[in-house]
């Protein structure tokens, strides 16, 4: 039956977190990572940028597996932006700007966007979608800021906290998918690869 195989998912991604995270989805995981160009013009929509770049980072991955022929699977891209009034918000270069960011964000709220790209080695097909979801975060002060920013976790992460760590004390509220703030929205995921033919709950079950 249709979608019940086992597949390989190929994750494009070195974030600790999106490893972690599609690994529950009960599949053998392989993580490789090219290096891409990330940048894009600045009157893109947020989800085209999101899009664009998941797309980008599943390519560089694919692209070098098909000259090979050495794998079998589904390629899998994401990335994440924060964008808080039409600003969009990547990863902090140093400190300070991570201080900055945290300073735009207390005390409102913001967007989190995920972008998620599928390539099919066995097909050629691909599967393009994001998620958004909205967050609010806490009044905050210079000193909380501060202290949160010298523990080093905001320094990897859009929009300078983690809200799957200690960023999680200075969340107020969401509206929309966990996931897509931590950076793989699962459950599109799941919706995406059944497009590509696999069924992952399908897939975990007894074969005959």
């Amino acid at each position: 039956m249709q979608g019940t195989a086992v597949r390989t998912l190929i994750l494009a991604s070195s974030s600790p977190r999106r490893q972690e995270l599609i690994r529950t989805l009960g599949q053998p995981v392989i993580v490789l990572v090219n290096g891409v160009d990330e940048s894009v013009p600045q009157d893109w929509e947020p989800s085209r940028i999101v899009e664009e770049l998941a797309l980008r980072k599943a390519d560089a991955v694919y692209v070098p597996l098909l000259t090979s022929k050495e794998q079998d699977g589904i390629v899998v891209g994401s990335d994440t932006i924060v964008v808080r009034s039409g600003e969009v918000l990547g990863k902090p270069t140093d400190p300070e700007d991570a201080k900055r960011m945290l300073s735009l964000l207390q005390g409102s709220s913001h967007e989190v966007y995920s972008g998620v790209a599928c390539l099919d080695l066995s097909t050629g097909n691909k599967v393009v979608r994001h998620r958004m979801t909205r967050v609010a975060m806490k009044p905050l002060t210079p000193e909380q800021i501060a202290g949160y920013v010298s523990t080093g976790e905001p320094m990897d992460k859009a929009g300078a906290y983690g809200i799957q760590g200690l960023g999680s004390t200075i969340v107020d509220s969401i509206e929309g998918d966990y996931f897509t703030v931590v950076g793989l929205p699962l459950s599109l995921l799941s919706e995406m690869l059944q497009e590509l033919g696999l069924d992952i709950l399908s897939s975990l079950g007894p074969r005959t």
